[in-house]
């Protein structure tokens, strides 16, 4: 059973192509990156394996769900992204933003304090997250993922503008993820920091994925 399975994915923007026909197989334990320049794709390649962009034609299946099919919306629950920006509302606490999250996954807020914890915030825990650093709000969304544990985790330039604990906890994450049967699918344009976190590497070029 594949966790991803994408068959000739082509994706435009418009006239503009983006993904031109990417073929992809993701397995339970493993851990892939995907590098490439930056504007190569990869963040649209996740958005489709997120199951919120369908692609323009091909097959795209995920956690046995087809990309764009009714089914896609019942799986998203069971995947973490952590994107450019962390997924904070600005005007909470990172303790608040935690315990919203862990109500909407039906947790005992006890399981944010233990994930801020975690990740090292405990003493910033009541700071608004406007007035954070940008290391602080990228922790406190490790912290999200910490907490929920999806079964696919995908981490868009996961290690950027992190020092070594963060970047420790983040290998911590997505070992945890596939000791538990689950996959995790890395992109970075840092080919060589993103092979430290991952099994294997393949190459978005010309909008296709490659060895």
């Amino acid at each position: 059973m594949t966790i991803v399975r994408l068959r000739n994915v082509q994706l435009r923007f418009g006239s503009t192509p983006v993904l031109t026909g990417v073929d992809l197989d993701i397995y339970p334990g493993e851990r892939v990156g995907v590098a490439g320049p930056n504007g190569s794709g990869k963040s649209t390649l996740l958005s489709v394996i997120a199951t919120l962009r369908s692609p323009t034609s091909g097959e795209a299946r995920v956690l046995d769900a087809t990309v764009g099919g009714p089914q896609a919306y019942g799986v998203r629950r069971l995947i973490g992204w952590s994107g450019h920006e962390p997924a904070l509302f600005e005007e909470l606490t990172l303790r608040e933003n935690l315990h919203h999250f862990a109500r909407l996954a039906g947790l005992d807020i006890a399981e944010a304090d233990r994930a801020l914890h975690q990740v090292g915030l405990e003493g910033a825990a009541d700071r608004r997250a406007r007035v954070c650093s940008n290391g602080m709000r990228r922790r406190a969304d490790l912290a999200r993922l910490l907490m929920t544990r999806p079964r696919l985790l995908l981490l868009d330039e996961a290690h950027a503008g992190l020092d070594a604990d963060a970047i420790a906890i983040v290998d911590a994450l997505s070992r945890r993820t596939v000791s538990a049967g689950g996959a995790v699918v890395m992109v970075s344009h840092d080919r060589m920091e993103m092979e430290k976190l991952v099994d294997r590497v393949l190459t978005l070029r010309d909008g296709r994925v490659e060895p």
